[in-house]
């Protein structure tokens, strides 16, 4: 699929998605559209794979006689094989096609005509469709792909009222959506297998400038998301592992795996159902199979899941200065144990950097997105910091990010990066990139240019004036430990010296130009016989 087929397949996806939700708000329609995409994907998958095992026997797996004997033996021979190789089971009947058909009773051909009407006039498919989807759950109970199938798309209540007021409403929406998506063919037998994920991140991007605030939950802003991928990818071309504590939809963990060859296995933790549901979608849609990830849904701090684990790359863009329990418990337990504090109940920006740096391995290298807040803060807050630099030297370089470029929130942030056997041991890396965005309508974002002069400046170590600048460890415990950008990278723009005489000589010619224009508005005035203003 050329990138012009690609960009085709986003903006196709994208307008079905923005003409069909109707008043409903952006966060909630998009649980609808991704999770339908899914299914019909989930589908397609399925119909391609049976179709290779029928091929010899000339068999066109939607051609299968489902209540003959014949039939049911392929089923079941197919099926175990699904569930061995996709991880779970369609029957021809429960493909998305063979339901968006059903809707209209309408073959795929004749579906791009359908009007109005028809959709309001539709066989009612809600209970078919309910069945269909849980089928695909119940299809993987007992197998090694049952966690990552659990509870899928309970975020597709088809009971709700806001697809419509009544069953009709609602099932007249949905067929909608389903005779759409069924118009538009997702090439997976000949496409890049990355080229639907691709798009499926398109969408997910969109709907997150939609939402506002709450886009911050579950999506990072590309251009951050490219730093953060390519600063813990440094010399790589294959990582054995990678961690994400707060992985939202996944699109982070995803995005490391662009910088490299390959991934071993994707490791994550979610608090929020919803976005933990979209995170394993998104794993599927983007062919990485339900052996090599294993994402969780827990509160990360208060409930780890991965405890034990070592992971090569950890990245992280948690929720700024959130609140957590700081339980003195905790001071026991070995995330947090070393450093001889907790962070504060109040903000726990810290506590992730602690969790994190639990979870690295000795060979890894983690970057964080955190508030400037983490750079200066004293208290609790300041002994961590200085028991990372001066105890352990974990800390690799400090990247200042531009504000304004997070949905939901305008603040600075920046980015820490820690390795726990460091090749340049003797100083930290201190980079400025605040001033180098492009503004949007809404938000600034990370251009092209400026993502590569970031990760260049940092894999070289490059010190530039007004940009970046290598502070030794004995000039941090100078200043004590705080990190604050503008203490190391000296950003000051001398103001151009004003000419005084200069500007004498021109308020003069301006007194002068004054008085031709009275004299001339005098004239004017006298002309038309009316009193004068000057």
């Amino acid at each position: 699929m050329t990138n012009e087929q690609k960009k085709q397949l986003e903006a196709q996806l994208w307008n079905i998605a923005d003409s069909l939700r109707g008043k409903m708000n952006a966060d909630e329609f998009r649980d609808y559209c991704l999770g339908f995409i899914f299914y019909k994907y989930l589908s397609e998958r399925q119909h391609l794979y049976a179709n290779k095992i029928l091929e010899e026997d000339g068999l066109d797996f939607l051609d299968i006689d489902e209540d003959s004997e014949e039939g049911k033996e392929y089923l079941e021979a197919i099926a175990e094989d699904s569930i061995h190789r996709l991880g779970y089971f369609l029957k021809p009947k429960e493909l998305f096609s063979s339901l968006a058909k059903r809707a209209l009773g309408t073959s795929k051909a004749h579906a791009e005509n359908v009007k109005e009407e028809d959709f309001e006039q539709s066989l009612f498919i809600l209970d078919d469709l309910t069945q269909v989807l849980n089928s695909i759950e119940r299809s993987t109970m007992g197998s090694e792909s049952e966690e990552d199938f659990d509870h899928l798309f309970e975020d597709l209540d088809l009971t709700s009222t806001k697809l419509g007021r009544t069953p009709k409403d609602k099932n007249a929406l949905i067929a909608k959506i389903l005779v759409h998506l069924d118009t538009i063919d997702f090439r997976l037998e000949d496409s890049d297998s990355d080229v639907l994920g691709d798009a499926y991140e398109y969408l997910i991007g969109e709907f997150a400038s939609g939402a506002g605030k709450k886009a911050g939950e579950f999506y990072t802003p590309q251009g951050v998301s490219k730093v953060l991928a390519k600063i813990v990818t440094t010399g790589k071309e294959r990582l054995k592992s990678v961690y994400e504590p707060t992985c939202g939809s996944g699109s982070l963990l995803l995005r490391v795996a662009k910088e490299v060859k390959s991934v071993g296995d994707y490791y994550g933790q979610e608090m929020n159902r919803t976005t933990y549901n979209l995170a394993r979608m998104n794993m599927i849609l983007h062919n990485v199979h339900y052996r090599n990830f294993s994402l969780k849904q827990e509160d990360t701090l208060e409930r780890p899941q991965h405890l034990g684990k070592r992971f090569e790359a950890v990245v992280a863009n948690p929720p700024f200065s959130a609140k957590w329990s700081a339980n003195k418990l905790f001071e026991s337990d070995d995330r947090f144990a070393q450093y001889g504090s907790l962070a504060p109940k109040s903000k726990a920006d810290f506590a992730f950097v602690q969790h994190m740096i639990h979870h690295l391995d000795d060979n890894g290298m983690m970057a964080v997105v955190l508030p400037h807040g983490v750079l200066f803060r004293g208290a609790a807050e300041g002994r961590i910091r200085k028991y990372i630099i001066k105890e352990r030297n974990w800390l690799d370089a400090v990247i200042g990010l531009p504000a304004n470029i997070f949905y939901g929130t305008s603040i600075p942030t920046c980015i820490l990066v820690l390795k726990k056997c460091r090749e340049q041991p003797e100083d930290v890396l201190f980079i400025d990139a605040s001033a180098h965005f492009e503004k949007a309508k809404n938000q600034n974002y990370l251009r092209e240019q400026d993502i590569e002069k970031i990760v260049t400046t940092y894999e070289q170590r490059l010190e530039e004036d007004k940009y970046s600048y290598s502070a030794s460890l004995e000039e941090i415990e100078e200043n004590d430990y705080n990190l604050n950008i503008p203490r190391y990278v000296d950003t000051f723009e001398e103001e151009e010296e004003i000419d005084l005489n200069a500007v004498a000589l021109e308020l003069r010619q301006i007194d002068k130009d004054m008085v031709a224009i009275d004299r001339e508005l005098l004239d004017f005035c006298d002309e038309l016989g009316i009193d004068s203003p000057v």
